[in-house]
């Protein structure tokens, strides 16, 4: 009974630690100070989870190096357990999160240990200082502020067709069929999927909009139109028009983190039988960890664009007319 206890306290504490950074870091009303979506809650809470509990272990079993590295994920995955369950937060962002959490903690572990196994003196005021520090560095990032950054996300696949039928399925793209959809990656991330693309006319000033699934929309206007040879466009997702349910906040298109700005169509001929279909497209970011976010975004666009590239490959060289 002793030892259920104590593995209630080891995880348990951590927990509630965990929770209340949760509930401070997610309050509107300080925002200025406190936001989820910063290195503060990102590095340092995962730190205090791992630094708490090791400093509620035994040090008989602090010893072991394994312990110091592996046990402070017990209360991380409870942790991402609960908040999916009780829908704090989705599954897309706690699956792009969850490495940096995960050896976050252990470095909390292991600094922890160290402390614990060397006997140092002011131990308690260490474990004060790790629980504090998000506090305290909070507002220190807010105030240096984020720093938008613009990104490039390049794709392209080799077609075997007539170069008027692979435009033809570039400028406009019919019903995607769920098997169609090979976007392993924003499958996995629970994003919407495309369903199809539809522009009024060919030419500048045209209007293209791109459907996909679960209400998400891209709005996009021709501002370069090279017939069967290049179409660039602007891309405008409005956030207020997709369902609260559709994409976790802190990774909505078109929010206050992650916007997609423009593509660009380009088709180049290779020899008489085959032609290279280029695209790219721009987003931006803004956060205080641009250098990891980027990451995951420019995966998820050349996810996107390659689910999109294959489609249009496998219509442009059918027999079919489309």
């Amino acid at each position: 009974m002793i030892k259920y206890k104590k593995w209630l306290l080891i995880i348990g504490l951590p927990l509630l630690f965990a929770f209340v950074m949760r509930f401070v870091f997610g309050v509107d009303r300080i925002s200025e100070l406190y936001v989820v979506m910063s290195i503060s809650f990102l590095l340092l809470v995962p730190f205090g989870i791992g630094a708490l509990t090791i400093y509620v272990s035994d040090i008989e079993k602090v010893r072991k190096i394994s312990y110091r590295v592996f046990v402070p994920w017990l209360p991380i995955l409870a942790f991402f357990l609960l908040t999916l369950t009780f829908a704090i937060e989705g599954w897309a962002c706690w699956l792009m999160i969850m490495p940096v959490f995960l050896a976050s903690a252990s470095l909390g572990g292991l600094t922890a240990g160290y402390f614990k196994l060397k006997k140092k003196k002011g131990e308690r005021t260490y474990i004060s200082l790790v629980v504090l520090l998000p506090f305290i560095m909070s507002p220190i990032e807010q105030l240096v502020g984020s720093i938008p950054g613009k990104y490039e996300a390049y794709t392209f696949i080799d077609i075997k067709a007539d170069k008027a039928k692979i435009w033809r399925n570039v400028t406009r793209v019919r019903a995607i069929k769920q098997d169609e959809d090979k976007g392993w990656l924003t499958r996995t991330l629970g994003f919407p999927r495309p369903v199809r693309a539809e522009l009024n006319y060919n030419g500048v000033g045209a209007y293209r909009k791109a459907i996909f699934d679960k209400g998400l929309v891209f709005h996009e206007q021709v501002l370069y139109y090279d017939d069967m040879r290049r179409m660039v466009f602007s891309i405008k997702a409005n956030p207020y028009e997709i369902p609260s349910t559709t994409m976790d906040k802190h990774v909505v298109i078109g929010g206050d983190y992650f916007d997609v700005l423009n593509g660009t169509y380009v088709l180049q001929k290779l020899n008489n039988t085959t032609f290279r279909l280029h695209l790219y497209s721009h987003f931006k970011l803004t956060t205080t960890f641009n250098f990891y976010a980027s990451w995951w975004a420019g995966w998820i666009m050349k996810d996107i664009q390659n689910n999109i590239l294959q489609v249009i490959k496998e219509r442009a060289e059918s027999s079919g007319d489309n």
